[in-house]
């Protein structure tokens, strides 16, 4: 090897991995955004039920009115072109009409998104707290791993919806600390985020304890402890930090999981928001506003899987000379 190649800045390289690495990111997303809307178009096309029968409603059916129908809402071409057609409106940002409410499917998802977003950051958050505080407190401690095991794997193998109803019944109609339904301060926001977050918290507490216990069997454990710090200094500021990767992996899934829960947890607890919008959408065969939410629900996902991607090579700067190193 030449003095040169050995004097060689690594930066241009780097920063060469850095956009492959967006690129091909950016990329897949596009992808997952395409398979969303494919499957969701097809599924919905598929659903027992005649479109053009719920849009005539209780009108007399005539061969003339339903020929008309069909042609006002493209119904008539065939489903491939239907396809590409509403392909080509979202390209232009036009997401169409709402079968069932005649108007702009834009419109009506953003009047419902806050309040989903709102139940959906909260819950996120119960799960990141619930996560590091039972990882922290009974990371390599016998008996407090045994018994928040034991209630990790309960509150998993719960149905959020489920745990929602247990909530009800015992903070609302019985002790009446909280509103039984609606959205109207932040007290009827805490026992529907506490039911969607807690059960996608013991999940990701599993994974960030197992974690955590290797990390604390590391060596720069110990000279931590020999420079006099504390056990939860060293749990919280260096022990979390190696530990956390894992975890990270998991946020992806965990916003699924909480989005996709909001759907029911939504219904339980009678709240607006995206998940009444879409059921009534799926049930009506209301195709504009189901490809909505979907597309919505995969650009949340392929936008937060990007940043943790990221946020990997800030948290270990190993992975950082790592990957500048295969390309060097």
């Amino acid at each position: 090897m030449s003095v040169d190649t050995l004097a060689a800045p690594r930066r241009p390289k780097t920063k060469s991995l850095w956009r492959w690495q967006v690129t091909r990111r950016l990329l897949s997303g596009v992808l997952v955004l395409w398979a969303a809307v494919t499957l969701s178009f097809i599924s919905v096309y598929l659903a027992p039920g005649d479109i053009v029968s719920l849009l005539m409603g209780e009108q007399v059916h005539t061969a003339a009115i339903e020929a008309a129908i069909r042609a006002e809402w493209g119904l008539d071409q065939p489903l491939y072109l239907q396809y590409l057609h509403y392909l080509w409106r979202l390209l232009h940002g036009d997401f169409g009409r709402s079968y069932l409410l005649n108007s702009d499917v834009s419109t009506l998802v953003l009047s419902q998104l806050w309040p989903t977003l709102k139940l959906t950051g909260l819950a996120l958050a119960i799960s990141l707290i619930f996560a590091v505080v039972m990882a922290v407190s009974t990371a390599h401690r016998r008996w407090g791993q045994r018994i928040a095991g034991s209630v990790e794997l309960v509150l998993a193998s719960t149905p959020s919806f489920w745990l929602g109803i247990v909530l009800l019944f015992v903070f609302s109609f019985t002790l009446r600390w909280f509103p039984v339904a609606g959205d109207r301060s932040f007290s009827s926001l805490v026992l529907p985020a506490l039911s969607l977050g807690i059960s996608q918290g013991a999940v990701v507490a599993q994974v960030l304890r197992r974690g955590l216990e290797d990390a604390l069997d590391q060596p720069f454990v110990l000279t931590l402890r020999a420079w006099g710090l504390g056990n939860t200094t060293i749990r919280l500021r260096h022990a979390l930090r190696h530990a956390a990767l894992p975890a990270i992996t998991l946020t992806g899934w965990l916003i699924g999981g909480l989005l996709s829960g909001a759907v029911i947890t939504e219904q339980v607890f009678g709240r607006p928001g995206l998940g009444k919008i879409t059921v009534d959408a799926v049930l009506g065969k209301d195709l504009p506003v189901v490809l909505a939410v979907a597309i919505f629900s995969a650009l949340v996902y392929v936008v937060l899987s990007t940043l943790v991607d990221i946020l990997y090579l800030f948290i270990d700067p190993r992975l950082r000379d790592s990957s500048a190193e295969e390309n060097t």
